[in-house]
């Protein structure tokens, strides 16, 4: 493990600017207002077994951000986000070393708990609202990227929104991940699944042998990478060449929790497809080898500023990184995309709430899709999987896509700093991840104290 600890205590930043908050009474009972007194942050940088790539790029390491918020009760917090650099902008990445990629993000990271230090908040999407532009400029300067996505500036805002939420939770007396959702989301996020399916990332490197030991392991919902490097003529017959793989490998079992009885495919081209024909021809070959029928989902096939109607595109396409707001979201679902992939774990809890709201407004449903994140905030993605609406084409499942395993190469250590690692809703079984009561009482262990990242601050 290489870890590199960047520590201190930091200034006020500055006066409050305006607030588009929620009335309190939109929040449970009545959260008493929390003033930050404190910041600190840290980073651990964790290597992945092999090169993973998407994208048309690799990465080699994650950085696990933490970021410590200290309440003026003395109550202290420590929140995590994994950083991903080239999922949130593959621009910066691509014109920076993978290194000074992440340096950058995280003095946003920083520069965010500058921010907050002396604010005073009563809950969490409030106090986001009010410094996520200025945060956002801030990535533009560090990254001499204008157009710079805002999903970069959203990723880099994970620990401090975590930690503003298990402070505000702490403050109220909150242990239970239902009571902490604010009023009008609970409708959103009300269903308990006693089961989630678990979603296994199929990889441009992943072989037919490991493929099939996957699905033997239990699995079912594959999220397949396409969109691979080179030209796009290259890319389309690559990707081709990889569907027709993957489907004579695993394209003839069965599973007793799809509809259709098959395997389900979700592919993710992270927006490579610059154009409508060149997608059609890549449908076209997967209705030639007979794989049409299996896909689910095809995420992103289209650059992000390639906004076109894709009502005439026979699969349902959905949103993940170009929904980077509530109001990026209903332009998607107005151009054609019909599913939305909620990253609470990337995107902040607080921005993920509104957007699976318009979402839901729309009857677009929803499911939880990962970054590579680490074991603690596999939990927190597991909250919100539990509790959306079963999607289409599966029976009363939840929808949860994991491959910290797959991917880390010190996942089972990882895993000890998970306080509840014990607990049976941690692994995956068959496929599935199980929940239960104790799972809903107490959020599946999030706000519980971890010693390892606690000790971070010794």
């Amino acid at each position: 493990m290489y870890r590199r600890k960047f520590l201190k205590n930091v200034r006020v930043f500055g006066a409050l600017g305006t607030l588009n908050s929620l009335p309190v009474s939109c929040l449970t009972g009545q959260p008493r207002k929390i003033r930050i007194t404190n910041t600190a942050w840290d980073v651990e940088k964790e290597p992945l077994i092999q090169s993973f790539g998407f994208k048309g790029g690799y990465l080699t390491e994650l950085w696990q951000s933490v970021a410590r918020v200290t309440g003026s009760s003395g109550e202290r917090v420590i929140g995590l986000g994994t950083q991903s650099v080239l999922w949130s902008d593959s621009g910066v990445f691509a014109n920076n070393s993978e290194t000074d990629g992440n340096s950058m993000m995280f003095s946003v990271t920083k520069k965010a708990l500058e921010m907050i230090t002396g604010q005073e908040f009563n809950n969490p999407i409030s106090l986001l609202e009010s410094i996520i532009d200025e945060v956002y400029e801030y990535g533009k300067k560090i990254t001499g990227k204008p157009d710079l996505r805002k999903t970069f500036a959203l990723n880099a805002l994970v620990p401090v929104d975590n930690a503003l939420w298990l402070l505000y939770a702490r403050e109220n007396g909150i242990t239970n991940f239902d009571k902490m959702i604010p009023k009008e989301y609970r409708s959103i996020f009300s269903e308990q699944h006693e089961r989630i399916a678990a979603i296994p990332l199929i990889s441009y490197d992943t072989t037919p042998s490991q493929l099939k030991e996957t699905v033997n392991d239990g699995y079912f919902f594959m999220k397949i990478k396409i969109g691979q490097p080179g030209t796009q003529e290259e890319m389309l017959e690559k990707d081709k060449v990889r569907l027709t793989e993957i489907h004579d490998a695993i394209g003839h079992y069965k599973t007793p929790y799809t509809k259709n009885g098959k395997l389900s495919y979700y592919f993710d081209a992270n927006g490579r497809y610059k154009t409508k024909d060149l997608f059609f021809r890549f449908l076209d070959h997967a209705k030639k080898i007979g794989a049409f029928e299996q896909i689910a989902i095809i995420e992103e096939p289209f650059p992000e500023e390639m906004e076109i109607d894709v009502t005439d595109i026979p699969v349902r396409l959905a949103s993940d990184e170009s929904a980077h707001t509530d109001v990026d979201t209903i332009k998607r679902i107005q151009m054609g995309y019909r599913a939305v992939a909620l990253k609470p774990i990337a995107k902040t809890l607080s921005m993920t709430m509104k957007i699976a709201k318009v979402a839901t407004d729309q009857n677009i449903p929803c499911f939880c899709a990962d970054l590579t994140v680490n074991p603690i905030l596999v939990e927190w993605n597991k909250n919100v999987a539990a509790r959306l609406k079963s999607f289409p084409g599966l029976g009363n499942l939840g929808l949860l896509e994991s491959n910290g395993h797959q991917n880390y190469q010190n996942w089972s250590k990882m895993l000890g700093y998970l306080p509840t690692h014990r607990k049976p809703w941690v692994e995956v079984n068959n496929g599935l991840y199980a929940t239960g009561d104790e799972f809903f009482s107490n959020g599946g262990g999030i706000y519980e104290e971890s010693e390892h990242y606690k000790n971070l601050f010794v």
